[in-house]
């Protein structure tokens, strides 16, 4: 994936729009910036671009100044459309900027694409989401889907990856994908460094369901956060929602319902993928096998924990690891030779 050699860091070009968002603009950076090696080399070399390389109004009242032209489309292993304002040309009518369509054809084949937020009608217009799963903010997702009916849209999650081509819902889910990246090329050991460099989850629970406008129910001081806790701790034990209930001092319909509006899952979907997550974990930093990792996870069996993982993830539990372990063992290698 990277023109870059393993001792050097991956690219990222993040190219500012007309319009662009202020606060997802700095996202890349923020999060690849936090990125080291053992030896604390850098993982990744971020560069802010406009179009002509000239400074870009914001969508916050403010210019920025970028210090790249186009010419860093053409150098990136990834190239990161930030945020563009949702009631823009772009978002309300089929219209790229003049000239995109040539600077996109200048991006090396097989660099990655990534999407923040309504960016995906960016993607969209130039035919890159054609046949493809993406997302976007939830408000936008009826008008994405209505335009270009070739896109699978998916409304519920936070982001999608589909390998060359990642996509992001809105805001703080850019965080989420960056992350995502992160945890793809370096491991969960890297990306967890810096989440909690940067005070903010390694992995969010649920997906973008869960802020979807709804009306607010009354509130009884009473939620299911605590008996999420408990259950992060017992992974390896059965666990039913009546247990569950009890923890939460809640009848077992209150606390469904309870629970579907905190993490906008149902409590058994919402265990498969605390189950999964722990397992992606173990598979990456143990040598336990596949049916210990499975026990561990609650998962019961190997067979289960194949089934599980390919369901969420699309892949079998040898195939992640080894994907994992090689990244991660390269992304050691410079520190071991060094």
């Amino acid at each position: 994936m990277s023109a870059t050699g393993p001792d050097e860091p991956h690219r990222v070009a993040v190219l500012a729009l007309e319009s662009v968002m202020a606060f997802e603009l700095g996202i890349p950076d923020r999060i690849f910036g936090a990125a080291v090696r053992d030896d604390l080399s850098p993982c990744y070399e971020v560069r802010v671009c406009s179009m002509d390389g000239g400074p870009v109004r914001s969508a916050s009242g403010f210019t920025v100044a970028v210090d790249h032209g186009p010419e860093a489309l053409a150098w990136a292993d990834t190239v990161v459309v930030a945020t563009i304002q949702p009631d823009g040309p772009v978002c309300d009518v089929e219209e790229l900027p003049d000239g995109l369509e040539e600077l996109f054809a200048g991006i090396r084949p097989e660099a990655r694409i990534v999407s923040f937020c309504s960016a995906a009608f960016v993607l969209a217009h130039l035919g890159l989401l054609d046949g493809k799963s993406a997302t976007t903010h939830w408000v936008l997702t009826d008008r994405l889907r209505a335009r270009y009916p070739k896109i699978k849209v998916d409304p519920d999650v936070l982001f999608v990856d589909e390998g060359r081509i990642l996509t992001s819902a809105g805001a703080g889910a850019a965080v989420d994908l960056c992350l995502h990246l992160v945890r793809r090329d370096h491991g969960s050991q890297v990306a967890n460094a810096v989440a909690r460099r940067c005070v903010v989850p390694p992995w969010r629970e649920g997906g973008q369901a869960q802020f979807i406008e709804r009306p607010v129910p009354e509130t009884s001081g009473i939620g299911t956060a605590e008996a999420r806790e408990w259950a992060l701790q017992h992974l390896d034990r059965p666990l039913s929602i009546d247990e569950l209930a009890r923890r939460a001092r809640m009848s077992r319909r209150s606390f469904t319902r309870r629970f579907r509006e905190e993490t906008g899952q149902s409590p058994t979907q919402w265990l498969t993928v605390q189950r999964v997550e722990l397992a992606r974990q173990l598979l990456e930093s143990s040598g336990l096998t596949v049916d210990q990792i499975a026990r561990r996870a609650g998962l019961g069996t190997g067979v289960s924990l194949r089934q599980h993982l390919r369901a969420l993830l699309g892949v079998s539990p040898s195939a992640y690891r080894r994907t994992f372990r090689e990244r991660a063992a390269e992304a050691a290698a410079p520190a071991a030779s060094a």
